[in-house]
């Protein structure tokens, strides 16, 4: 009787530990009998909110995060990669952020084998589509953004959809609203692109080129620098030899003026000789000429 008592008491348990389910916050959860989920009068699933609830043993329960969720687009094999207008193959390093609608749970729960690699799929495709159409603005307002060179023009449709990537993320996001949102079960807020980079060959060649433009503009910020300190010097002796030349035209105007006050008193003979007496005197060696009369 005392097995009997205990086994009971532990089917009793097993039945009531069934029977129970909690909910967390930021799910709902759906109830299955026999494989068929319940629904309201309207039609809508019926959604059980976060807390404890109860079931019958046999029903199975199905929760579902509404919370935002993020899918890696590049988990898929070759979903890395897009061909631009130009057909270069791009690298891409993209996200989905979307959100479970709990009006359509019966679409997202029921309509879809695998919603999750659906999902995935999709936003590839669609995000292959739009790289591959995207073309800028069409009005010339993406080539007025940069008025001197830029290296990143020869870059084709990368350098476009890099500069223009606001602008992609807004027609992808309104093509999400249009065509796609609630159609799944699922809101999708939004498609982040981390990072687009170019293939390996696109990328050494920009490498070389930016290495090439660095290496121009260093050289000629070098050559000006240099042109500007020869100017500046050639200026300054300029300057100099102005200042040099000021100074002998004074030097001779003074001599002039002093020689002509001599000549005036009648010593001008006297101090000529007696300057030529200083300056022989001071010399090792004379050398005099004579000139025929």
């Amino acid at each position: 009787m005392i097995g009997l008592f205990v086994g009971i008491a532990l089917y009793a348990l097993v039945v009531l530990s069934r029977s129970v389910f909690k909910v967390e916050e930021g799910h709902v959860a759906v109830l299955v009998t026999f494989g068929r989920a319940e629904t309201r009068a309207d039609g809508s699933l019926l959604t059980h909110r976060p807390g404890l609830h109860w079931k019958k043993p046999w029903q199975h329960v199905i929760v579902v995060s509404t919370m935002e969720q993020t899918l890696d687009l590049g988990c898929e094999t070759g979903g890395s990669t897009a061909m631009a207008d130009d057909g270069t193959i791009l690298r891409l390093d993209s996200f989905i952020r979307y959100v479970p609608v709990e009006a359509e749970l019966h679409e997202y729960l029921f309509g879809l084998a695998r919603p999750l690699p659906h999902i995935t799929g999709l936003f590839t495709c669609l995000l292959r589509n739009e790289i591959a159409n995207f073309r800028g603005r069409g009005d010339g307002a993406a080539a007025s953004l940069a008025t001197r060179f830029d290296f990143s023009r020869q870059a084709g449709s990368y350098s476009l959809i890099r500069r223009e990537r606001k602008l992609l993320n807004d027609r992808i996001h309104e093509f999400c609203r249009e065509k796609i949102d609630d159609r799944y079960g699922v809101r999708f807020n939004a498609v982040d692109l981390a990072d687009i980079l170019p293939p390996d060959e696109l990328a050494d060649a920009l490498n070389a080129v930016i290495q090439a433009q660095t290496e121009a503009e260093g050289r000629l910020f070098r050559a000006e620098g240099e042109c500007q300190q020869r100017l500046l010097s050639a200026e300054r002796g300029v300057e100099i030899a102005r200042a040099r030349a000021g100074a002998v035209e004074l030097e001779i105007a003074k001599l002039a003026s002093y020689l002509d006050d001599l000549d005036a008193t009648g010593v001008l003979a006297d101090y000529v000789a007696r300057r030529r007496r200083e300056v022989l005197g001071e010399a090792r060696v004379t050398y005099v000429k004579e000139v025929a009369a």
